[in-house]
């Protein structure tokens, strides 16, 4: 779509869901997350963004807002989450890109990227992407990878890794595949327009060994009371961060939902084949119930 746009990670095709989640022994990372984004979440809301939908292991955890929209790069991740979830106007199923959101301004009063940003290459933009679509005053909960686990402390300690878990900057250990340090993170944030109201560490027991040998209620209720020493300090290999979109008023237009990705207008008028934008003229089909704007159609 746009040759500046960075590299993305395509889960198209994968079976991520089924061979990490529903087969690989996740259930305790699953749990703890669960809890963490109970304690973050505000009450109810209008509208929220998930971005990183992937297959919907999340979105039933979003039930108190009024519309959800699944936004991921992976149409087939879509139809899973479509077959899961169904179709029953709460959900909107969007195929699309985080650098260069379909979405107007100020649509959301909510959104959140879980397991997501680790794949971004350019992290930076993806923040202020999603700000741009979020009203002032929206909470927005981030999860990120952090380099700064104890793990990695003690395999640099012992010289079995080369990069420090110290060093502020962003470490690839695989394709797309990133690790951040929390002092980045909220760095980037801040320079994104968000103000942290609240962190909260997570898999604090993300150990083989120690999944196979405790209960797994047990390590889920440890986990749950350790998740509050976030606000203090961040060790754990997974953080989510809880954060107040702030900033100068938006240029919010009346009726405005779509954006084209490509051109970045507002004319956007929806039909039965999908979102004509009136700006280049491209018509973003719409097929099996997912919004495409994956892939820039011809004008």
């Amino acid at each position: 779509m746009n040759e500046d746009r960075p590299l993305i990670c395509d889960y198209e095709g994968s079976d991520y869901q089924e061979r990490f989640w529903d087969c690989g022994e996740r259930a305790y990372e699953d749990r703890v997350e669960a809890i963490a984004l109970h304690r973050l979440l505000p009450p109810g809301g209008r509208r929220l963004l998930e971005v990183g939908a992937g297959a919907g292991r999340n979105t039933e955890r979003y039930a108190n807002f009024e519309q959800i929209a699944l936004l991921d790069y992976s149409r087939t991740q879509l139809a899973m989450a479509r077959d899961r979830l169904g179709d029953n106007g709460q959900y909107l199923y969007v195929a699309g890109d985080v650098y260069r959101l379909p979405f107007a301004p100020g649509i959301f009063d909510a959104s959140t990227m879980i397991r997501t940003l680790h794949h971004m290459a350019e992290p930076l933009d993806a923040l202020q992407e999603v700000h741009q679509v979020l009203e002032l005053g929206a909470i927005f909960i981030l999860e990120y990878a952090n380099k700064r686990n104890l793990k990695a402390i003690a395999r640099w300690l012992l010289r079995r890794q080369a990069w420090s878990p110290f060093d502020h900057n962003q470490v690839e250990f695989a394709p797309l595949n990133f690790d951040f340090h929390p002092a980045a993170i909220r760095k980037m944030l801040a320079k994104s327009g968000f103000d942290i109201s609240r962190q909260l560490t997570v898999s604090h027991f993300r150990l083989g060994l120690l999944k196979r040998r405790v209960p797994l209620d047990l390590l889920v209720t440890l986990d749950s009371v350790l998740q509050w020493s976030g606000g203090l300090f961040q060790f754990t290999p997974s953080v989510f961060v809880r954060s107040i979109a702030t900033g100068e008023g938006k240029s919010v237009v009346e009726g405005a939902f779509w954006r084209c990705p490509v051109c970045r207008s507002l004319d956007m008028k929806q039909g039965e084949e999908g979102v004509r934008c009136y700006g280049c003229g491209r018509l973003w089909s719409v097929r099996d119930g997912i919004y495409d704007f994956k892939e820039a159609p011809e004008e």
